[in-house]
């Protein structure tokens, strides 16, 4: 009998004791456990017998009962992976460990992603399952560090790269004697002199591939190091033996020293490759403001941006970035906020507007309050989405995974069936030519390429996004978007612009006047369009001295004497005003979708206004788009049938959901995917956040609230609609691409290991295919930058 093992849990979901009472009840029944459930808290702390149950038996069970278990989540940078045999095995062993939820682990990005939870599991013992498999992890560094790291990383490839180079070069010239017969110094034949070059390249400059290749065996695994080892062991062996009992040797020490030199020139060319697909991070990191001015006793005082603290108040002059996110609390300026909006005409701001950190102020200087800093910043949230997305695995990426796991063992046994078919089938008894072909197909195959296929090209295609306005939350998302078969669209505040506005008044300057004053004191929405459109035009409103609100007809107000009303038909012929001379009129306004209002001065009868919430510029051409790439349209709106159809008239949307409920826009996009249609759901407001979650791709503008934002799987900056079907493009754009990484990758090794197999590769001409394969496939992501959207 073990000792019992304690542990707390944070539970999710809890709303009484009836919940906590619950768990509690649920958990004390599973034998060996004693538990005791917080609701104050909202944690459960659980002693239980290890030999009898296992911490992921009550997780199953709290969740089985509809509540949740508080998780954590943490990044790690990942060293020493060479292929995509590495970065499965890591993420195979981590996925193991008790009180990890979900690990992911890119080659790409060098990284680690860990959902874990923290009573289980610490940081030290994931780096130290880690360590144990033979690679190395620590926390994730910031990106200016990671830059200096990959830097530092890259200074050091080259300077092994040169040195290698030097000494091979001379080797390399011997093969070109066997092959053109050409003349060289006699020196360069000599058996030791080869000897001398060949030695340090194996064992110093290509130690790498042994110290890699003796963890992974260790660990009871293999990858794209045991391959190398292996080939070139075996060449460099084999000459050695040939050159101390032979008096005619048949050397190969140029052909060791060539793979290792074309292998590290290979793997040089692909991490500054993969370096470039991360620029879209480092653009955006740039766009960062460095110091801030901050008042402080009084004074000016110019900060690093990291020492600004939530309250402070900050000085911007013209020509400077907001240093973050606040709220102008004195002073009035325009404020390009193109980098965050896409908008490119500058936005005033005065007292009480807010301001977004890393935006450009324009013409004035203004005094702002810091509400948001550091992580909490809007770029900071950007930078965050888009390196998730960047860390993330599309579900493109499972079969390579699959065939990564045991592509080096399947390749060491073609190697060892190549060997034995060639000494004893081919040739005969002739160990030379046998182990020839056996290196070849040792060093030919390449697990790297089938691992980059896919994490390069979502880096790619996810930064290129997110440069656009367009932020993907992971690579699931990037990929799923291009299976959409249909698109609602909510209608207020997302083909439209939120906000009414008159859009057509009949009547003189001096009804205009009375009307907008009668308007000034209220709240409605229809009434600040009223006012703002008067005091566009200038007007001086006046002094209201009676108000009479008629709950659903519209208002009877008293200005400057005159009488006032202002409503619907039935509100004036109630009052005994005639409305039909202006029939016509008010039939036309209202089959067009705006909400229209009849005016009388003094019992006649002198003008109606329509105000509407008008479309956004951008909305008609979006849907145009959308339909040509072949998806069905759809509009949801609470409005009347009547006016929503107006509306999805002007921009060309033939199927309308009208009269929805709030609770009910869930139900609709349920409703369309029961048609066996993949749908996306675009909204910006509270109320749209179930149907967002529920949809296959939820698509949240940018200018909306947090809530819809954050139940999104896509966030398109700014509100621009054309940036949607940009989406949709640029996830074909990216699938593509994988789809030809995938199939290269495939075809590379499908065709090359059989052409190595048969004897027709030089194993140094095998070692540069496997070089420069991965190379191709990095390359081929970066031509997803190019891609006009």
């Amino acid at each position: 009998m073990s000792d019992n093992k304690k542990v707390t849990l944070g539970i999710t979901g809890m709303t009484c004791a009836a919940c906590s009472n619950r768990i509690e009840k649920v958990l004390n029944k599973m034998e060996g456990v004693d538990a005791q459930v917080n609701l104050t808290t909202e944690k459960a702390s659980v002693s239980f017998d290890p030999e009898n149950v296992k911490v992921e038996d009550v997780q199953a069970k709290i969740e089985k009962l509809g509540y949740g278990v508080q998780t954590e989540r943490i990044d790690f940078d990942v060293y020493g992976m060479t292929c995509a045999a590495c970065s499965n095995r890591i993420e195979k062993v981590l996925n193991k460990q008790a009180g990890i939820q979900k690990a992911t682990v890119n080659l790409a990005t060098e990284s680690a992603s860990v959902e874990y939870n923290p009573s289980f599991v610490e940081e030290a013992d994931m780096i130290s399952r880690i360590q144990k498999l033979g690679y190395d992890a620590k926390r994730k560094a910031d990106n200016q560090e990671q830059d200096s790291q990959k830097e530092k990383q890259l200074q050091k490839m080259k300077q092994k790269l040169i040195i290698s180079v030097i000494l091979t070069l001379p080797l390399f010239a011997t093969m070109l004697v066997h092959l053109f017969n050409v003349s060289i110094p006699g020196i360069f034949m000599n058996p030791w002199f080869q000897f001398a070059l060949a030695t340090p390249v194996q064992f110093i400059i290509g130690w790498q591939f042994y110290r890699g290749a003796y963890k992974n065996l260790r660990n009871k695994t293999a990858n794209m190091d045991v391959l190398v080892a292996l080939g070139t062991s075996a060449a460099y062996f084999y000459s050695v033996y040939e050159m101390l009992m032979s008096s005619m040797p048949h050397l190969y020490f140029e052909t060791s020293a060539v793979i290792i030199t074309l292998i590290l020139f290979g793997k040089y060319l692909e991490v500054a490759a993969k370096s470039k697909t991360t620029m879209a991070i480092s653009k955006l990191l740039h766009l960062q403001a460095k110091e801030a001015r901050v008042i402080r006793d009084n004074e000016e005082v110019m900060i690093p941006i990291e020492q600004v603290e939530v309250g402070e108040q900050l000085i911007v002059k013209p020509g400077e970035k907001i240093p973050v996110d606040g709220i102008v609390i004195d002073g009035q300026t325009a404020v390009d906020e193109s980098m965050i909006t896409g908008e490119s005409i500058p936005i005033e701001k005065t007292t009480e507007d807010t301001v977004i950190g890393s935006t450009m102020n324009k013409n004035g200087s203004i005094t702002m309050e810091a509400t948001k800093v550091g992580k909490d910043t809007a770029l900071a949230s950007i930078i965050k989405v888009v390196e998730d997305a960047q860390g993330s695995k599309a579900p493109i990426q499972r079969l390579a995974d699959v065939i990564s796991g045991y592509f080096v063992q399947i390749v060491v046994g073609i190697a060892i069936i190549t060997f034995l078919i060639w000494i004893t089938l081919v040739s005969p008894g002739n160990i030379e030519t046998s182990l020839v072909a056996t290196i070849a197909v040792l060093v030919i195959a390449c697990p790297c390429a089938l691992g980059l296929a896919t994490p390069t090209s979502i880096m790619v295609g996810t930064g290129k996004a997110a440069e656009s306005g367009i932020l993907f939350k992971g690579g699931e998302h990037l990929e799923k978007t291009h299976q959409l078969d249909a698109i609602i669209f909510d209608k207020t505040g997302t083909l439209t612009k939120g906000k009414p506005e008159v859009t057509d008044f009949s009547g003189d300057e001096d009804t205009l006047q009375l009307l907008a004053s009668a308007e000034k004191g209220s709240e409605h929405p229809l009434a600040e369009a009223i006012v703002t459109y008067a005091e566009e035009k200038q007007l001086q409103l006046d002094k209201v001295e009676a108000f009479e609100a008629i709950p659903g007809h519209g208002i009877i107000v008293k200005v400057n004497g005159k009488i006032l009303i202002v409503g619907n038909r039935k509100l004036l012929q109630d009052n005994g005003i005639a409305t039909s001379e202006k029939e016509e009129l008010l039939n036309s306004y209202e089959q067009q979708g705006k909400t229209a209002m009849l005016i009388a001065v003094d019992g006649k009868l002198n003008g109606v206004i329509a105000v509407a919430d008008t479309i956004k510029p951008s909305a008609t051409e979006a849907v145009q788009q959308l339909k040509a790439q072949g998806l069905e349209v759809i509009m949801l709106t609470g409005d009347n049938q009547t006016t929503a159809q107006a509306i999805a008239n002007q921009v060309g949307i033939d199927q309308v959901f009208a009269e929805v409920l709030p609770e009910q826009k869930a139900e609709k996009v349920k409703e369309v995917q029961l048609q066996g249609k993949t749908v996306a759901m675009v909204g910006d407001g509270i109320n749209d956040a179930p149907a967002l979650a529920i949809s296959d791709i939820g698509i949240a503008i940018g200018t909306g609230t947090e809530v819809a934002i954050e139940a999104a799987d896509v966030t398109i900056l700014g509100g621009e609609l054309l940036l949607i079907p940009k989406a949709i493009k640029l996830s074909h754009a990216t699938i593509r691409n994988i789809r030809q990484n995938l199939f290269w990758a495939f075809a590379y090794n499908s065709a090359g290991i059989p052409i190595a197999a048969a004897g027709l590769l030089a194993p140094w001409i095998a070692g540069a295919a496997m070089a420069f394969s991965s190379v191709s496939v990095v390359t081929n992501s970066l031509r997803l930058k190019r891609v006009k959207i």
